[in-house]
């Protein structure tokens, strides 16, 4: 899309989930992950004289009624809103920019967001927040041919590495190419090219899947730690469950590919049951378990959609299981909704040469 000068930009970024594989980015591993509709980001850049971020009026909030309101504030949502994150991707664009001689012209531009993505669900808000934004800037500087799609995905988790946010390429390659993809990060590939392969693949492969999270999630950003710890010291147990968590992401493609939908509901269970090994009950969190074994106890597939707070559910007994499950999560307090696939960007011009299946 061409914008003229006095344009207003606008790009929305969706929340991911990790349908298996996770989290093996992190490890030279593989992913199968998807886009959803269900919960998104959004950005919009105006030009203006100045070069202005703009604070969203709730989450960036800095005028309270009172010490109590401000503490209850910080207890709930945290110290962090998105303007640390939309100048963090000012900064990495710039210089990428600049180390790649892309010539960028002076015009400034205020830039805000919103976000409906509920916080600490393992759902990706933040990368959301940043792959909006990127896209704004990719537009009103009329660079988006300049900049590879399959470069873009590092261009958003480099912005979050700035505010020390732990996290791999998964996310953000769900989000820069939207819809379902695999994805192999091989340490190969990561070493020569500097990313993984990715592989857009046709939505119609997934059967209905179902969201559950809770009101009041844990953090989801404190769960690799220890794990990623014994992985670079070579623990031995840590190194074979990651590996065996990678193949499951191939298994997974295969599983889609034939529609065998018994087998996808195996390998979901058995990622879930990896990441258990691994991580153990305290890092993972009482809420977070709970949520799997309400799944798991009216017989449906169920793990984390990232790290926690959040959880991917199929029944592949058909309705009746998915009415059970409804019931078991509203009776356990949590929220339930059908998963809405987002729609690849295939049509983008950016794909162009890109492997689709």
């Amino acid at each position: 899309m061409n914008h003229k000068v006095g344009d207003v930009i606008e790009h929305k970024a969706y929340a991911r989930i990790g349908l298996l594989g996770n989290p093996s980015d992190v490890y030279y591993g593989n992913t199968i992950s998807i886009s959803i509709t269900n919960f998104w980001a959004s950005a919009k850049l105006e030009p203006s004289d100045h070069l202005h971020i703009k604070p969203h009026p709730f989450h960036d909030l800095v005028e309270f009624d009172s010490l109590n309101h401000l503490v209850n504030r910080l207890e709930s949502e945290g110290f962090y809103g998105g303007v640390r994150l939309l100048m963090a991707m000012c900064k990495i664009f710039y210089k990428y920019c600049k180390n790649n001689s892309i010539d960028l012209h002076k015009g400034n531009f205020t830039l805000s967001y919103d976000t409906n993505i509920p916080r600490q669900t393992g759902l990706s808000g933040s990368s959301a927040i940043v792959c909006a934004a990127l896209n704004c800037m990719l537009d009103f500087y009329k660079v988006r041919h300049l900049v590879k799609m399959e470069e873009r995905p590092n261009l958003i988790l480099d912005a979050e590495k700035e505010l020390g946010i732990v996290a791999g390429l998964q996310d953000r390659v769900a989000q820069v190419y939207g819809g379902l993809v695999f994805m192999n990060f091989s340490k190969t590939h990561m070493d020569e090219l500097g990313h993984g392969i990715y592989t857009p693949m046709d939505i119609s492969m997934l059967p209905p899947l179902y969201l559950i999270y809770a009101v009041n999630p844990s953090d989801s950003g404190k769960v690799h730690s220890t794990v990623r710890r014994r992985w670079l010291d070579g623990d031995e147990f840590i190194r074979s469950k990651m590996t065996e968590v990678a193949n499951l992401a191939v298994e997974g493609r295969q599983a889609l590919l034939e529609k065998d939908h018994a087998k996808l509901a195996s390998l979901m269970n058995h990622n879930f049951d990896l990441r258990r090994s691994m991580f153990g009950d305290d890092a993972l969190g009482d809420i977070n378990l709970k949520m799997v074994e309400v799944a798991r106890e009216v017989g449906a597939a169920a793990k984390f959609t990232g790290s926690g707070g959040a959880v991917v559910a199929f029944c592949p007994d058909g309705p009746q299981q998915v009415e059970l499950l409804q019931e078991a999560c509203q009776k356990a307090g949590f929220i339930i909704q059908p998963v809405q696939v987002a729609s690849s960007f295939l049509n983008d011009s950016d794909l162009k040469g890109s492997p689709c299946i």
